[in-house]
């Protein structure tokens, strides 16, 4: 009779798992961010809604959301630099005034001819087709507020000289010297860049500079580059003190060298991780910057440096910075050097910002999904 009971429960347990949508249980292995959008079949119908995924100090998208959005589809890879051509990303990022939700039509790749600079209150959202992105200079944004940048292939962008393009609300803006970033953010706020794909570009592929805050970088995967992630713009530009960055669900490599990221002045929350391996350094700063590095995978290079960090410009004079590791899980050799008090780097989250971080040993899997995703047209991500 024991026995028979035991193998009735297992059989009811068994049914019961079987009625579980299969969405469900694939949510559980995800990140606090994908799990918000990612086992809907309908997200499609319903894009906004990524929108209100967003976390850490980007916060909540939702002045990007709304009835007065203007649904924009790309449907011309071409560029015009000065006069873009309805249907082109240009058109779409530059000429519409107010809130803009960008798609694309169809997988396609575009060459910019000259940087791209993104309004305020512009979604660019790739998900469900193949985009590529190259040229020159690539994405600029410049004293602009309310961007998602989603869901792009974003590669060998090279620099640009001086030159004339399209700005935001259809003016034509005087651009100076482009060093060939993939993304440039340059005195914005509130940006929200996620699940991109981002690699080999003359300069580097994020800048967040001149006074830029409330960014989050999340779940893209950054490649096959020299220097990856600069934040805050010279040790002279001391209005990067107030710049407030986290960098959360993306891996790094392989063959990425280092600035992963490099921060001047401000303070980053660098969260569940994943690194492949660096040249130089993985996470470094000068001019005494805060970091709190919390349940990231290291993984250290076979041969060469096995040390994390980097700072410039320390020394047995200079005032401690606070600069920690809390939970982070270290293979192959890696270590972290570790200065300023502990607990002394905490991000003090809002409501809308905070998230779970989960468990280091898991940041193979919260990261699986990294990139730019591949979402065909009739079923999930």
């Amino acid at each position: 009779m024991v026995v028979l009971r035991h193998l009735v429960v297992v059989v009811v347990s068994i049914a019961i798992l079987s009625f579980i949508p299969s969405a469900c249980i694939a949510a559980n292995k995800m990140n606090a961010i994908d799990q918000c959008w990612k086992p809907s079949p309908n997200w499609r119908r319903s894009r906004q809604q990524l929108a209100s995924c967003s976390v850490g100090f980007a916060g909540k998208m939702t002045s990007n959301v709304g009835r007065d959005v203007v649904m924009y589809k790309v449907t011309d890879p071409s560029d015009d630099p000065v006069n873009p051509k309805q249907g082109t990303l240009r058109h779409g990022a530059t000429m519409i005034t107010g809130k803009v939700w960008i798609t694309f039509e169809r997988n396609m790749d575009i060459k910019l001819e000259k940087p791209l600079l993104i309004s305020s209150y512009t979604a660019i959202d790739g998900r469900g087709v193949d985009v590529g992105i190259e040229g020159f200079g690539c994405f600029l944004v410049y004293k602009a507020t309310d961007v998602i940048i989603h869901g792009l292939r974003i590669h060998h962008c090279n620099a640009q000289g001086p030159s004339t393009v399209m700005g935001p609300d259809g003016k034509q803006m005087q651009l100076g010297q482009m060093d060939g970033d993939a993304i440039r953010l340059v005195s914005a706020s509130k940006v929200w860049i996620d699940h991109n794909t981002l690699y080999s570009c003359q300069d580097g592929l994020l800048d967040v500079t001149r006074g830029s805050t409330f960014v989050t970088v999340s779940n893209n995967w950054f490649r096959d580059q020299d220097k990856v992630m600069l934040l805050g713009h010279d040790d002279g530009f001391l209005r990067d003190k107030n710049m407030k960055v986290t960098v959360a669900f993306n891996r790094f490599g392989p063959n990425c060298n280092q600035r992963m990221p490099r921060i001047r002045h401000g303070y980053a929350h660098v969260a569940n991780n994943l690194y492949r391996g660096w040249e130089q350094y993985a996470i470094g700063g000068s001019m005494s910057p805060s970091i709190k590095s919390e349940s990231n995978y290291f993984i250290a290079p076979t041969s060469g440096k096995k040390e994390v960090t980097w700072r410039n410009g320390i020394s047995g004079k200079s005032k401690p910075w606070n600069f920690y590791s809390i939970g982070d899980l270290f293979t192959n050799g890696a270590s972290f050097f570790q200065t300023g008090r502990r607990g002394m780097a905490k991000p003090n989250y809002n409501k809308e910002q905070s998230f779970k971080v989960g468990d280091a040993k898991y940041v193979k899997a919260l990261t699986s999904s990294a990139g730019a995703l591949k979402c065909s047209r009739r079923s999930r991500c």
